[in-house]
């Protein structure tokens, strides 16, 4: 497959189906993002002044660029009348209405659940909350809050020192699942003609990544450990020094990759060991022979030790930064990163859809939205004309920054 195999307008899935989004950050976008990237007219509104998401600095900077393309902006003031109307306009003909706002903020402007559920019913309404129903539910919560609370941190740091994972993997989960919802709400509507409310929240999701290590504790009685300080289920399942000061993960999984990884190496030491047949026993001896690998290992620099072990079909990483993957040959060579343009015109690319169907990938097909770009194309799409149009941005109702 070539760097130009990739959705046309003809073959995106979602192609028809139109979204009005009023998030922020990560978890509200993201769900945007996913939904435009599968071919979906995604109308991002944002405030006048544009998203707040765009001017974060430090860890957020990255935020707007990554889970803001494919989509239309349509910026407009909802705290006036005419700005509301607006988006009831939008909502009259959308399909998918997604909201990633504190709970009760939809109902004040009559965006909640059950009254768009009344004003249109085949209209399938999201909302990407910190809480599902329960005592919890008013609490308001973000990404760090949830894996606090919901026992990732725990997991992944050092006991007595919880540490964050380090992307926002809950922010994205929790908006892939109110993906899968909206997904089989729309099936769903094809049999009913009906929409209705999906809910995804982040300490649930955090509760649902956590659940192997729950079932851990069911299973064996005693309270998983963190990651730091597990027992490996493997005998060969660590990071190892190489001889030019770089680092490599190497694992072992199975008895036969076992056999392969000590006669390619030659540990005939291991191989003449009956008692390291079986993983369980490796384990149970890891002590010992994790010495003799990270002694054999420094000799390697990180180049040949990796080109042996992938010889042979050992799993293998190199230990990367995120600035590493902008020349990573594989993310390049297969339309795993895709071409934006970032608000002060510099070009970039970031990573495309983890996804391919009939060996083909989602691209860019719309690029990074200037704060109210499409604010007129979408207000003719909803019925306004262009007096109506100008009117709104005459009295501040709307930006049109060509008009600026």
């Amino acid at each position: 497959m070539s760097e130009g195999t990739r959705m046309n307008d003809r073959t995106r899935p979602l192609q028809g189906i139109r979204v009005v989004e009023m998030t922020h950050m990560v978890m509200g976008p993201t769900v945007g993002v996913i939904l435009g990237d599968l071919g979906a007219d995604v109308i991002k509104v944002e405030p006048v002044k544009g998203d707040n998401t765009r001017r974060l600095l430090g860890s957020g900077a990255g935020y707007f660029p990554m889970y803001n393309r494919n989509k239309r902006s349509l910026a407009v003031d909802t705290t006036v009348p005419a700005g509301k109307a607006v988006v009831d306009a939008l909502l009259a003909e959308a399909d998918v209405f997604v909201e990633n706002f504190r709970p009760g903020a939809m109902a004040e402007n009559g965006w909640d659940a059950e009254t768009l559920a009344r004003k249109h019913p085949r209209l399938i309404s999201c909302s990407a909350k910190g809480f599902l129903g329960g005592p919890y539910e008013s609490r308001t919560a973000l990404d760090e809050v949830a894996q606090m609370m919901g026992g990732l941190a725990y997991m992944t740091g050092l006991p007595g020192k919880p540490m964050r994972a380090g992307a926002s993997v809950i922010d994205v989960t929790g908006g892939m699942f109110c993906v899968i919802g909206i997904l089989a709400a729309l099936e769903q509507r094809h049999r009913t003609g009906r929409g209705q409310h999906v809910t995804a929240s982040l300490f649930e999701t955090t509760a649902f990544l956590c659940g192997q290590h729950m079932a851990q504790g069911a299973v064996t009685g005693r309270p998983a450990p963190p990651m730091t300080q597990r027992l490996s289920a493997w005998g060969v399942y660590d990071i190892f020094d190489t001889a030019d000061a770089d680092q490599v993960f190497i694992a072992v999984v199975s008895d036969t990759q076992w056999r392969k990884f000590c006669a390619s190496f030659a540990f005939e030491q291991f191989l003449a060991d009956r008692s390291l047949d079986t993983n369980s026993g490796r384990v149970q001896q890891r002590e010992h022979t994790m010495g003799v690998l990270r002694e054999e290992f420094r000799r390697w620099t990180k180049a040949e030790l990796m080109a042996k072990l992938e010889s042979i079909g050992l799993p293998f990483a190199p230990v990367s930064k995120p600035e590493d993957l902008f020349d990573d040959p594989h993310l390049n060579a297969e339309g795993g990163l895709v071409p934006l343009t970032l608000p002060d015109g510099r070009a970039t690319k970031l990573p495309a859809l983890p996804l391919a169907m009939d060996g083909a990938r989602f691209g860019t097909w719309r690029d990074l939205p200037r704060i109210g770009q499409h604010t007129h194309a979408a207000l003719r799409d909803a019925g306004y004309d262009d007096a109506q149009i100008d009117a709104l941005a005459a009295q501040g109702v709307v930006h049109l920054p060509d008009a600026a």
